[in-house]
């Protein structure tokens, strides 16, 4: 009779238990997501929306007219936080209102200033956020804003006109970048830098700065070389600002393209026709989209060729000049396959202005004082490539062809025999001349020579 009753206790705890388990595994399926924050980014496109979800979600848009607005229902979730702290003001948003729907779902209601077009999706944790809902409103005010401001104005008939040079801070938005100690952002400081570069660059004459964002908002990688391209620009340089899990790394350092990343690139704009349509825009003015596959194969390589040459002639002039200002990682130009840097009409560089992972780099990267040296140096090596080699039409080549011509009228000029080791830069070098008034003075047309060839250059 005992072993009975020890029986029947056993299982009536058994049977508790499970049932405990069963009511406890319903109530976790069953909890609701929570909103517990929401962010607005302004960028010159679009109004983003990001809510910041405990949980991932199930989620439907839609767009109402008279008056516009967005709803959106949000699948068994509930708010957890007001949005009376969001910044509406700018935005394409008057208000934002919620509430319950079907007892169990959230619905928001966006009070919109203009009807608009709209995408959302959502995106997984990162290093500094969780699970998110974005929502990305499109409006026809900001669509004229942003064709007004591509449609650059035409150099009059004669006039030379400016090196063009684009930079880009990188991150931004929901991007923060690399954090360095006491959650100093790289998207933040990579911005200043790009700034007080743009500043410096437009006070020299002959040359226009431009940014590929003004504020903390994000871009996609792709994107950043298509506005690089609608400036017509001469150069992209993409401002970063390095990090590493051991917090001794320090150091500045230049990227260009790999040869190996430029080659697939090559692969991937012959593969997408409407990229190829208007792929050499920017510099030769060729199109691809009426060419056979092999001469755009052959006009694909000549100017990834020559922008590669371009890009690290450039990067290493910026990073001898950033030598003079801050220790460097790497002494020479490295080449990557940085997204950023292949578009293949384009010569563009990466500048790490230092590791933000580094407790020295990272106090001395967020002083607005270092920010401005850092901008100078990266601004030095860039006047210098172009002083050098000046783009054909500008107004700079129009006033070196000036300086260089006359200077050679009062100059007597002397021959110079070319040494097995000998380049045409090197000798220009040691000759106090640029390399193209060097090419100009002997009629070539390429940077070979051969040991023996009799070269002029000014004897002093």
């Amino acid at each position: 009779m005992n072993v009975l009753f020890d029986l029947i206790r056993k299982t009536s705890k058994s049977v508790v238990f499970l049932f405990v388990m069963m009511n406890f595994a319903h109530g976790a399926l069953a909890a609701s997501a929570k909103v517990t924050n929401a962010r607005l980014w302004e960028s010159p496109e679009y109004t983003r929306l990001v809510l910041d979800l405990s949980t991932p979600v199930e989620h439907k848009i839609m767009m109402l007219s008279g008056p516009s607005r967005l709803v959106l229902d949000i699948k068994d979730a509930k708010k957890a936080s007001s949005f009376d702290s969001l910044e509406l003001a700018g935005t394409a948003i008057s208000g934002v209102r919620s509430a319950r729907r079907n007892k169990d779902d959230l619905r928001i209601v966006l009070d919109l200033k203009e009807d608009a077009e709209t995408k959302s999706f959502l995106l997984k944790p990162n290093d500094q956020y969780g699970n998110r809902l974005v929502v990305d409103l499109y409006t026809k005010s900001k669509k004229t804003k942003v064709a007004q401001k591509k449609a650059l104005k035409a150099v009059p008939s004669g006039q030379k006109r400016d090196i063009i040079v684009v930079i880009d801070p990188g991150h931004g938005g929901e991007d923060p970048g690399a954090i360095g100690p006491n959650r100093l952002k790289e998207k933040d400081v990579v911005l200043s830098i790009a700034k007080e570069l743009r500043n410096q660059i437009n006070s020299q004459q002959g040359f226009k700065a431009y940014l590929t964002r003004e504020k903390d908002y994000y871009i996609g990688l792709r994107k950043r070389t298509r506005i690089a391209r609608s400036y017509n620009t001469d150069l992209l340089v993409s401002v970063h600002a390095d990090a590493f899990k051991k917090s001794q790394a320090n150091g500045a350092s230049v990227f260009a393209l790999s040869n190996r990343g430029a080659t697939s690139e090559t692969a991937r704009w012959l593969a997408k026709k409407e990229n190829s349509a208007d792929l050499i825009g920017g510099v030769g003015g060729v199109s691809l989209e009426d060419k056979d596959d092999v001469l755009a194969s052959v006009l694909l390589d000549l100017s990834s060729t020559a922008s590669l040459k371009a890009s690290l002639g450039v990067g290493g002039r910026v990073l001898r000049s950033m030598g003079n200002v801050a220790r460097l990682h790497k002494k020479s130009v490295q080449q990557a396959g940085f997204v950023v840097l292949k578009s293949p009409d384009i010569p563009s560089i990466l500048v790490e202005t230092g590791f933000i992972s580094n407790p020295g780099e990272s106090r001395k990267l967020k002083t607005a004082s270092y920010q401005k040296q850092m901008a100078k140096a990266i601004k030095k090596g860039i006047l210098a490539y172009f002083n050098d080699s000046p783009p054909p039409g500008t107004l700079l080549a129009w006033k070196k062809g000036r300086h260089d011509f006359a200077n050679n009228n009062n100059k007597s000029m002397k021959k110079y025999v070319v040494k097995k080791g000998d380049t045409l830069s090197h000798i220009a070098m040691r000759n106090d001349v640029s390399l193209n008034e060097l090419r100009r003075l002997n009629s070539l047309r390429s940077d070979n020579v051969w040991v023996g060839q009799r070269l002029s250059v000014p004897s002093s």
